[in-house]
């Protein structure tokens, strides 16, 4: 009986006023592990997740209940996409009794492709996140992606005699949807499509072929495959806001050449 009284009076320290006066914007949990469902391209598939929470602690607030984003994460049963998530974090600000607050999730996501020439078919993977964020009443949902890609130097094609140097490349895409129909994979749509080439995982030699002479006939700079891609998110009514990088892994350097365009 003493056990059960003095476990109903354990003292709530977070919950005391704080006397400091020093507004909190951020505080929360960051880079938790958590099982999820992905709703991607149609179908649901199983993924983890590295989670960051937080919301925003008054002046006059000692703590934030840390155990209530955790709470939160394992009570997550449907199928998770941009749209879903902006619901969800109404229910976590709530649940923290916060008006602001912000949520990102990062996980890996596979699209099944198929080899340009012979058809043959492989899981390819891309990163992907959904950031959430609301800050002095105004809500706003970032998609993410970042898709690995193939470029060709164009001054090397011009000045060798034979051959040119490639690179595998990444380029990274974060936009403020218009529209919750556009996904994760229409990002990976226009990455892949401004490069010189995509890349497959598993190829015959009919189909490495055609990939060394597709990126030979469309070589890119860095500029010029940031530029593809921001005129293709430009073009998309469904996008607002978006930051394009790229990142070329030059293959005659120890070090990037990188670009980046932001709307």
């Amino acid at each position: 009986m003493n056990q059960i009284t003095s476990t109903l009076h354990i003292p709530d320290t977070q919950s005391e006023r704080d006397t400091r006066h020093l507004l909190i914007q951020r505080v929360g949990v960051k880079d938790v592990r958590y099982p999820l469902q992905l709703q991607i391209g149609g179908r649901v598939e199983p993924a983890v997740g590295l989670w960051s929470l937080d919301v925003l602690l008054p002046a006059e607030k000692k703590g934030t209940h840390m155990s209530r984003f955790v709470a939160w994460l394992d009570e997550l049963r449907e199928p998770l996409d941009g749209a879903t998530l902006l619901r969800l974090h109404a229910l976590m600000l709530q649940r923290l009794e916060a008006q602001d607050g912000r949520i990102e999730v990062r996980f890996t996501f596979f699209i099944r492709k198929r080899a340009p020439v012979s058809g043959i078919e492989s899981l390819l993977d891309y990163q992907g996140a959904f950031i959430c964020e609301t800050r002095s009443g105004h809500t706003q949902l970032w998609l993410e992606v970042a898709a690995p890609v193939k470029s060709l130097c164009p001054c090397s094609k011009e000045i060798s005699d034979y051959g040119a140097h490639n690179q595998r490349s990444l380029v990274t895409i974060r936009v403020a949807p218009k529209d919750e129909q556009l996904s994760l994979i229409d990002l990976v749509r226009v990455a892949e499509a401004s490069a010189s080439s995509e890349i497959w995982p598993l190829l015959k030699r009919s189909d490495e072929k055609w990939i060394t002479e597709r990126a030979y006939e469309n070589p890119k700079f860095v500029e010029d495959l940031v530029r593809d891609v921001a005129l293709r998110l430009n073009a998309d009514a469904r996008v607002g806001a978006y930051v394009a990088e790229v990142e070329n892994f030059e293959s005659i350097h120890n070090h990037s050449a990188y670009a980046r365009i932001e709307r």
